[in-house]
């Protein structure tokens, strides 16, 4: 793990009552040894209410989070991966760094073999915006489905 502040082998969310935080720097996500070491597969979140705030306007944006990895040594502990994605709530934030920013925070603290990020953000002023990251190429052989939102239709 890459920082001692943000990261967590002895999870403290888990069977007990967490408040949401304040902000994702606030938020501590937890870890737990992966119950499949060796064996290549992906996990796959999806958090289809995303919401965090324009920087500018304050007026919130909401998005469509697809989050795939292949796990390594650890996983993440849902609940406080829930209780990050919910510490966007009220924070300020172009669509483009909470994207990228939570991939690579993800990345950084859990050292997956591989990860991948499609943030599907809703229209603001008629313009739908998707942000796409990952840590690299994917590890040969692994199944990786297709993330399944399709691209903003409109009324359609």
């Amino acid at each position: 793990m890459t920082n001692e502040k943000t990261s967590n082998l002895n999870p403290q969310h888990l069977g007990q009552q967490s408040d949401l935080p304040g902000s994702p720097e606030e938020a501590v996500l937890d870890y737990v040894p992966n119950p499949r070491v060796g064996e290549l597969y992906l996990t796959r979140f999806a958090a289809p209410e995303f919401t965090s705030l324009c920087p500018v306007t304050g007026q919130p944006d909401f998005a469509h989070l697809v989050i795939d990895y292949a796990p390594a040594e650890t996983i993440v502990e849902s609940k406080s991966l829930k209780l990050f994605l919910g510490s966007f709530r009220n924070h300020a934030a172009f669509h483009e760094d909470c994207t990228v920013g939570i991939g690579k925070r993800l990345f950084d603290e859990m050292n997956p073999q591989w990860l991948r990020i499609g943030g599907y953000w809703y229209p603001r002023g008629g313009i739908p915006i998707d942000v796409f990251w990952q840590s690299g190429e994917p590890p040969k052989g692994l199944w990786i489905p297709e993330q399944g939102v399709a691209s903003y239709r409109g009324r359609g």
